[in-house]
């Protein structure tokens, strides 16, 4: 059963327009999947991409970071800017959730690593090892699967964390961060038809066609979004408490 609790949704990219325009915007994308197993949660959403930021950290009771098509080690005032907004917020004991470019840049500012790896493009649908410390996460599961969409990994973890999944592709494939923070390099927000219109639609651009057609060829697959959800609605309402600290005005998430 949910509590009332505001997310404050870190919109740290957009979805290439014609996706945006059908499918909503990534903190859309969130909302959807979350509310779900939450539906008395509220959603706000900052484009911090365009240097909009929350005012406090304890504007909201949660934080998620999204995916982008940016990389950590760009050199932007937003993205070092975020870092100390993370930070801040893991030192308050806020809860923070962050999903590929969000997994990345939480690594980034609690002092981990994450680069363009030489591996390449982890695309589609990938399955990754549950590890004894993931059992706490995960007690009936051996591994789960997610789809994905990115050529950057997490190469150094910081020394709070602890690996929670893993593939041979991405050995930080999960990460969390004692009680605080939790993080995937995966897209529980993506379903099968949002990931073929995004596989599609960079076809050319930065994939290849053998690229797209290997990760289209994975789209059957089954997905372990649903437990995804449950998993992170589950982590913060047991640390955020039963009052939540968000304030009053309620905001969607915008499109």
């Amino acid at each position: 059963m949910s509590t009332t609790f505001t997310l404050g949704i870190l919109e740290t990219g957009r979805p290439p327009e014609a996706l945006e325009e059908e499918y909503g915007s990534y903190p859309q994308l969130f909302a959807d999947m979350l509310c779900i197993e939450a539906p008395e949660w509220d959603f706000r959403a900052y484009r911090v991409n365009e240097g909009e930021f929350p005012f406090t950290l304890d504007e909201c009771d949660a934080w998620l970071v999204t995916g982008s098509k940016h990389g950590v080690y760009d050199e932007l005032d937003w993205i070092e800017e975020l870092k100390e907004f993370l930070e801040e917020a893991y030192e308050e004991g806020i809860p923070l959730v962050g999903i590929c470019f969000g997994h990345q840049v939480l690594a980034e500012a609690l002092g981990g690593s994450a680069v363009k790896s030489r591996r390449g493009w982890g695309l589609g649908v990938q399955s990754y090892e549950v590890t004894e410390d993931g059992k706490a996460l995960f007690p009936e599961a051996t591994e789960f699967s997610l789809n994905t969409f990115h050529q950057d990994q997490v190469v150094e973890i910081p020394e709070s964390a602890k690996v929670l999944a893993k593939s041979e592709f991405c050995p930080y494939a999960a990460l969390s961060y004692g009680d605080r923070a939790l993080s995937f390099q995966g897209h529980p927000e993506f379903d099968r038809a949002f990931t073929k219109a995004l596989v599609e639609n960079r076809r050319g651009e930065v994939l290849t066609d053998e690229l797209a057609d290997a990760a289209l060829s994975t789209l059957d697959e089954k997905t372990d979004n649903d437990q995804l959800a449950q998993i992170i609605v589950k982590f913060i309402e047991d640390r955020a408490g039963t009052s939540g600290t968000g304030g009053d005005e309620t905001e969607s998430p915008s499109a």
